[in-house]
């Protein structure tokens, strides 16, 4: 795992330029630094040693000189592509996956991106050709923003890197914090800093004479079967995702897992083949906030040695600069930094840990999935009929039971389900912001998607919606950003090129059944784990945040955040209050919606008003670039 960067042309002073945006990622190769300054580009890279621990450093070149790869992620099949490449006559210098990639590029060309199983994101410099090769993996587990600024196209792992280019001009993109009002993370492809953009997840870059073209490979939309043998599906299922655990363990260092209580993770501590488990909750043991008890029962059954620690209010709140600072963008879901703090334990410890991220995705582990069964009664009336029981209902008090029930039925999947956070609602964020903007609404934003999904079921819609919007937008920048802050490797079996072929063909009935989430996965994984594991209902990361801001002491420090200068600039602060207030009444919950403009106001001080903050050292990495005299 490392951290990259680099920079067509040739502006001045390109060593200095390297090593300002390579200081800025030291935190994600804290291991060796090093760069490559060529006729028409430069290259930089800092390294955390995984493979190849000696011979490993970057940018690596090919034999003749005239093809220079800096490379972010694992491949785990690259021995197989190393021997493959080896038989075509290519000579390796280095036993990494890295030059896998390298030499791929040379015999396939940018195929070469559909034959790698694993997590990436790449630069190739042509020098004969002066042209800039870039892709991102398949799910966007790691991270690629570029921009051009004034005739340089410039690239980096993380969006702080690219803002130490001279020339860049700072400016916050209001189409993109609109967004963010209901989709809690970034969802256009040009982030919070004007003119910075994200390679979208499933792509390639192409950059030369200054033209950029941008390439779909991978489309994860669902192909379901109508039906299929349970006992079938289950028996390929244990053999396919055990394949993809023993794969991700190919290190020359020690892995280890996280562990919640839940089944996902639970079942990769179950199948992997190291010896380290961790474990991070809030409040006590027995807090609905908290999941080490079911954590370190099941740790102690499967023999691993287990650390754990507990998360105190002040240790939170504490944290919440260094988060957002490492996360480049506002993301406001909270398990942010239940992340950060269980990647610092796991840090102390080893270099590399396995997780469970991509199940829910893949296998409809989110309770959310269960609503087309839910609504399928009502939904058999008239649509005309619905929408007026859903006007009624929403003329009821929030508190009548069944309110909410009958305004989602009133609406097609299209209409209410925009991923697994829909915080505002367009009408809601246009009478927040002071300025108008012209960011499209939730619909129009996904409507290119949900035409991809064109007679799906609606099962089958939502879980497209959340492969290609929330996992990229949410949960990925998070494991990666997190993990990284503290220089550790994470890697996401569950989000494997061969798992994909499995869960895409799944039929509905092997995901959703009788009220139950992921259901073949849960019977795949009664084998392995008890049954408290197995059927245990999803949480993901519960965060008191609902609880802490009707204390006194964080109130009023999210109220003075929310009558700040800032606040001011971008709300109008009389309704942010009104929300503050509400939720410590118990008028109703409005704990994410404050959470999510309380993240914004909290990145835009770091970044804008530049709030000094303290974050986690990065290690021994120089403080100046080798010489190369």
């Amino acid at each position: 795992m490392c951290g990259i960067c680099g920079f067509t042309g040739a502006p001045a002073h390109q060593e200095d330029i390297l090593n300002n945006m390579l200081q800025s990622i030291r935190h994600r190769g804290p291991d060796g630094l090093d760069y490559k300054i060529m006729e028409g580009a430069s290259l930089g890279f800092v390294r955390l040693s995984i493979i190849d621990l000696e011979g490993g450093m970057q940018p690596l070149t090919n034999e003749d000189g005239t093809k220079t790869l800096v490379f972010n992620g694992e491949i785990y099949n690259f021995p197989d592509l190393r021997k493959d490449l080896i038989e075509k006559g290519h000579v390796f210098k280095t036993r990494t996956d890295s030059e896998t990639i390298l030499h791929g590029y040379e015999e396939y060309g940018p195929s070469i991106v559909k034959k790698l199983r694993g997590m990436f994101a790449f630069a190739i410099w042509d020098e004969t050709k002066q042209t800039l090769f870039s892709a991102r993996d398949c799910f966007g587990i790691k991270p690629y923003y570029y921009m051009d600024c004034k005739g340089h196209f410039v690239f980096a792992s993380e969006i702080k890197s690219l803002l130490q280019f001279p020339g860049f001009k700072k400016e916050l993109n209001p189409a993109a914090l609109e967004e963010y009002l209901s989709f809690q993370y970034s969802a256009l492809p040009e982030t919070f800093f004007k003119g910075i953009y994200q390679l979208p997840a499933g792509c390639t870059l192409t950059w030369q004479n200054g033209e950029t073209t941008l390439r779909r490979y991978f489309d994860p939309k669902l192909h379901p079967a109508k039906s299929g043998d349970e006992t079938a599906i289950i028996k390929k299922m244990e053999q396919v995702i055990d394949d993809s655990v023993k794969a991700h363990m190919i290190s020359d260092v020690e892995v280890g897992t996280y562990l919640s209580g839940g089944v996902d993770s639970s079942y990769v501590a179950a199948s992997f083949t190291g010896a380290k488990a961790f474990t991070v909750g809030f409040l006590d043991k027995n807090s609905a906030y908290n999941e080490m008890n079911a954590a370190e029962g099941l740790a102690g059954k499967l023999h691993l040695e287990h650390y754990t620690h507990t998360i105190t209010p002040d240790d939170f709140w504490d944290a919440i600069p260094s988060v957002v600072y490492h996360l480049d963008e506002p993301i406001s879901d909270a398990c942010a930094v239940a992340q950060y703090f269980v990647a610092q334990e796991a840090a102390k410890k080893v270099k590399v840990v396995v997780s469970g991220e991509g199940a829910d995705e893949l296998f409809g582990g989110y309770n959310i999935y269960l609503e087309p069964t839910d609504l399928r009664w009502i939904q058999r009336l008239p649509g005309p009929a619905r929408k007026v029981l859903a006007e009624l209902a929403g003329k009821l008090p929030e508190k009548i039971k069944g309110r909410n029930y009958l305004i989602r039925a009133g609406k097609d999947v299209e209409s209410r389900f925009i991923g697994n956070a829909n915080i505002f609602s367009n009408e809601e964020r246009r009478a927040l912001l002071r300025e108008k903007t012209d960011a499209p609404s939730t619909g129009e934003l996904l409507r290119e998607t949900y035409t991809k999904a064109a007679g799906l079921s609606d099962l089958d819609k939502m879980q497209y919606v959340d492969l290609v919007w929330w996992l990229a937008g949410d949960i990925l920048p998070i494991a990666d950003k997190m993990s990284m802050a503290h220089s550790l490797e994470l890697r996401v079996p569950y989000l494997d090129r061969e798992v994909f072929r499995l869960a895409r063909k799944l039929p509905v009935s092997a995901r959703i059944n009788h009220h139950q989430t992921k259901y073949c996965f849960r019977k795949m994984t009664e084998k392995k784990l008890p049954q408290e594991s197995s059927q245990r209902k999803k949480l993901g990361f519960p965060v008191p945040i609902r609880v802490w801001l009707k204390e006194d002491h964080y109130y009023n420090h999210v109220k003075e955040c929310f009558t700040g200068a800032a606040a001011s600039q971008y709300f109008y602060t009389d309704q942010l209050v009104k929300l503050l207030d509400d939720h410590r009444t118990g008028k109703r919950d409005n704990s994410r919606k404050i959470w999510t403009i309380y993240i914004f106001l909290v990145w835009y001080s770091i970044f804008f008003d530049q709030k000094p903050i303290k974050v986690c050292a990065a290690g021994s990495l120089p403080a100046s670039l080798p010489d190369k005299k």
